[in-house]
């Protein structure tokens, strides 16, 4: 993948009097042409696994370990023939190699957004762009838990590859520097660098293993993305460098090895399930793979592995095989979108393919060698720095005017949103339409996607991965205390809550998970990592002694026969906290739509009748809350489904506002400086103001 980002420099088995004595099949050989098409192999897995099959390989994790590897046999030889690290030096020149063809996937994926992305995905396009460029790319989609290996690639996004290409980055950050420390060490104490750096990175290798083994079982789609469960397979490939001197194996033996690796390379993607499994122990099967085809060597055998990977067309694709791994994925993800497919067939796939193929032999041939060569450039640190605030810049400009024109577009528009975006108030008697004939909906398209609760003022601790929000709007002093509880549903409504919070000054502390409403029944598809969380909340909220808990109430499914339930579980739990002096506000859940509401209203940008469902679908007649409300008299129970839809029918937009920010989740619509929503619009004597004026809160 980093073709020429570490140097071709060789083999780690130089001859030296002070080091190791080289093994008698690899020669002393600077470059290792075998190495080229390992690369090659394993990032055409990587591109037809994508491609044609949408799973993932392992040719990524062969890559990892490569990087190191070839990093390793670098700084060892500096460090053992007396040389000087410049570590500066070598990053400035390092990030000079890599960004070029960096800035030009970036820009060309920037354009082909703007020409072919719906403009939902301009803003999640924006914030991926800035990571990729930074080399954070990797946390972003954790943070999101982004599912990569997705087999409807056509929904990912065009940057996601980049997450690899973030850890490596870090790692040419973090590597130097152990290398550094490990001179410094030897130095003082005496000891040969080798062995102390076998130390080192045999100690990375275990703990980051037992770490990506735990991580991975317990949060996989997380672990995916974490630099630290991948930190083994840099070092499985240091180690591998450090230690190929001394692996000493006759030639039928490294003849086995060889094809036993590329056999194991090419069979991983197919047996296991890589992206459900990554990068826990199973990604030892890639990068052993690999280990084995690296210990082979060169055997100067007819039928040796080397021979294969060794052949003109295998080493010449190694050499683009950075760029063809940048241009690919992009070009795959374009094309289902403008195409609107989920996946490409024989032909197609083919065409992307050989085109990315072509465009990245362009870029090495055209950009990366012409840079990487250029010995007016390399004289000195400042004319690569150079290099490196160029290609930035390149990315950054347009970035940065579109989001601006972005942003300036939204302030427009939400300057006249009183007239033009009037909300759930167009459905009040008396309601007059003043809104303009031509008026946008609101929140746009670009905004919608980071359409939740703002806490303002507030904290807010969220983690993607377990789907938790813990939040607080920073008041501490307030008249009354409220907590909302329960999923995402429960959680948006915190924007109404926070508004009326802000004006009555009111402290709010808001415990959500998704997936999970308030209840210990796990037969009622309620999991036990929701069962823990809500027993150790209801635990918190019992020792809080709030004055009122919010919270949804019925749950609402289109796949169910019965279109809405109420769990028993619910029921105990409402009555602990009202048992408790607690008093409840529970809101009847909202509608579920059977299709993502933006993508519908993009596609049917004249018609939004399609875009919504029956209510007979969605509700039941009466309410199931209706039965058990005498038993609760400390509840509270609140239905505004009559603000959501009509007798028959539950729109996707009312009153210029879009209803729903995906399929389920209502939207936050922003109005001036106050954070508002379709809910919220509703004057305070239809929401939970009408609670307060009742002494409820």
């Amino acid at each position: 993948m980093l073709q020429g980002t570490i140097e071709r420099v060789g083999s780690t088995g130089r001859r030296s009097a002070s080091k190791p004595s080289s093994r008698s099949h690899t020669p002393e050989r600077k470059y290792l042409p075998e190495v080229q098409g390992l690369r090659a192999l394993a990032v055409l897995m990587v591109v037809a696994y994508h491609v044609w099959f949408g799973r993932i390989s392992g040719g990524v994790d062969i890559f990892l370990l490569l990087s190191a590897f070839l990093m390793t046999g670098q700084f060892t030889r500096k460090l053992e023939s007396g040389r000087a690290l410049e570590l500066l030096k070598y990053w400035a020149h390092l990030f000079k190699r890599l960004l070029p063809l960096i800035a030009i996937t970036l820009v060309a994926t920037l354009g082909a957004t703007r020409l072919f992305l719906p403009e939902t995905r301009w803003g999640s396009v924006f914030g991926q762009t800035w990571a990729s460029l930074f080399y954070y790319q990797n946390w972003f989609l954790a943070s999101e838990s982004v599912d990569y290996y997705a087999a409807e690639h056509s929904l990912a996004s065009p940057l996601q590859h980049f997450w690899s290409l973030s850890i490596q980055g870090q790692i040419f950050i973090l590597w130097p520097l152990i290398f550094a420390l490990a001179a410094v060490i030897a130095q003082r104490a005496r000891l040969r660098i080798r062995a102390l750096l076998i130390l080192m990175f045999g100690t990375v290798f275990t703990v980051s293993l037992v770490f990506s083994i735990i991580t991975t079982a317990n949060n996989q789609a997380f672990a995916y993305f974490d630099t630290r469960t991948r930190l083994w397979e840099f070092a499985l490939g240091s180690l591998l460098a450090l230690l190929l001197p001394y692996l000493k194996f006759n030639r039928n033996v490294r003849i086995f090895l060889g094809w036993l690796g590329i056999v194991a390379m090419l069979s991983c993607g197919i047996i296991l399930h890589v992206g459900q499994q990554f990068p826990g122990y199973m990604a030892l099967w890639p990068t052993l793979a690999a280990a084995c085809v690296i210990v082979a060597g060169f055997t100067n055998s007819r039928v040796g592995v080397d021979r294969f990977l060794s052949m003109k067309p295998l080493v010449k694709l190694g050499d683009s095989s950075y760029a063809l791994y940048l241009f690919h994925w992009p070009v795959l993800v374009i094309y289902l979108v403008a195409a609107d497919k989920t996946s490409a067939g024989p032909l197609a796939g083919l065409a992307i393919i050989l085109f990315s193929i072509c465009t990245a032999w362009l870029g090495t041939r055209f950009v990366d060698t012409p840079l990487r060569r250029n010995r007016w450039i390399d004289q000195t640190r400042m004319r690569a720095v150079a290099v490196i605030l160029v290609c930035m810049s390149i990315v950054a400009a347009p970035l940065i005017t579109w989001q601006h024109q972005v942003d300036v577009q939204n302030q427009a528009l939400m300057a006249q949103a009183d007239r033009n975006n009037p909300g759930a108030a167009s459905l009040f008697p008396g309601f007059i339409d003043q809104s303009d004939p031509d008026a946008v909906l609101l929140p746009t398209k670009t905004a919608i996607a980071d359409d939740w609760p703002k806490f303002v003022g507030g904290d807010c601790k969220a983690d993607g991965a377990l789907l938790l929000n813990l939040c607080n709007n920073g008041i501490t002093d307030g008249s009354k205390s409220i907590v909302v509880w329960g999923s995402s549903h429960a959680h948006v409504l915190n924007t109404p809550i926070l508004e009326m919070a802000e004006t009555n000054h009111w402290n709010v502390s808001s415990f959500t998970k998704g997936y999970c409403p308030l209840g210990e029944d796990t037969a009622a598809d309620i999991t036990e990592a929701c069962v823990e969380f809500n027993k150790q909340t209801l635990a918190d909220i019992l020792a809080m002694k709030p004055d009122v808990v919010v919270t949804t109430s019925t749950r609402t499914n289109v796949l169910w026969e019965v279109p809405e339930q109420l769990d028993p579980s619910w029921i105990s739990t409402v009555q602990t906290l009202n048992d408790a002096g607690i008093k409840v506000i529970a809101i009847r859940d909202t509608p579920r739509i059977p299709q993502l509401v933006p993508d519908c209203l993009e596609a049917t940008p004249t018609d939004f009748t399609g875009c919504g469902a029956k209510r007979i679908d969605l509700f039941s007649d009466e309410s199931p809350t209706d039965a058990v409300a005498a038993s609760l008299p400390g509840t509270t129970f609140l239905d505004f489904t009559d603000y959501l839809c009509d007798d028959t029918f539950c729109p996707a937009v009312i009153g210029n506002v879009i209803v729903y920010k995906d399929d389920n989740h209502i939207t936050r619509h922003l109005h001036g400086n106050s954070g508002t929503r379709l809910c919220s619009r509703v004057p305070s004597r239809h929401w939970l103001g009408h609670e307060v004026t009742h002494g409820i809160i």
